[in-house]
């Protein structure tokens, strides 16, 4: 199997992430740090709670709908500020049964570290999110940092809100989702066990299996 990274490196640059020495190897027998990280800071997943009032906390996600096969949809090379809609799905539409696990490849994190990156992603429109929720769609991940414009609250609200009254788990920040050579792959995101919280940082990976071949 071959397995494929599809996360940000966390490092001090990264915007809501502080990285302070803590213990030193020479002067105090080891190395250790002390980590302070934005819950939506890179590539992580969002809780229900995070835009409703009544929603699930991360610590209660179940792991079940996070590890599984998931499809990935090529729309790349988005466009800055590019509205996803339903006809960017027609391709795969047929394909998406319920409980998928969708990867949208947009190849947007090619712009990480620029000012394009959070101000001008592309989204997903309002109509798409409630047609993944039509289909029954468990999970949903993008290589922007939000599925909506971050600096437009009624839509940020509106389509965090209809995936999480549809049930479906929202990763964000994904990367190198261009590495992958096969349509379907096995997908892992794990997010981090916070008590009340409204979202973590996660490790996702994506595993490509070798295809089996019968005998001649």
């Amino acid at each position: 199997m071959r397995i494929v990274d599809l996360t940000l490196p966390i490092t001090p640059e990264m915007p809501g992430v502080t990285i302070d020495v803590a213990r030193r190897l020479d002067q105090d027998g080891w190395n250790a740090t002390t980590l302070s990280l934005y819950s939506h800071a890179g590539t992580h997943m969002d809780a229900p709670c995070h835009f409703l009032p009544d929603g699930n906390t991360i610590d209660r996600q179940d792991l079940n709908r996070v590890v599984g096969p998931a499809l990935v949809v090529d729309v790349s090379p988005a466009e800055p500020k590019q509205l996803l809609t339903v006809q960017d799905f027609a391709a795969v539409s047929d394909a998406i049964e319920p409980g998928a696990r969708l990867l949208i490849r947009t190849d947007w994190h090619k712009r990480y570290g620029t000012d394009e990156y959070r101000d001008a992603l592309p989204r997903i429109s309002l109509e798409l999110a409630e047609w993944l929720v039509e289909r029954n769609v468990g999970l949903l991940g993008v290589e922007p940092p939000s599925v909506a414009d971050v600096h437009n609250l009624e839509e940020l609200t509106a389509v965090h809100q209809t995936l999480f009254r549809g049930d479906v788990v929202i990763v964000e920040g994904l990367a190198h989702l261009d590495q992958l050579t096969q349509p379907r792959v096995e997908f892992v995101a794990l997010p981090m066990k916070v008590i009340g919280g409204d979202g973590t940082p996660v490790r996702a990976i994506a595993i490509e299996r070798e295809k089996e071949t019968g005998a001649a």
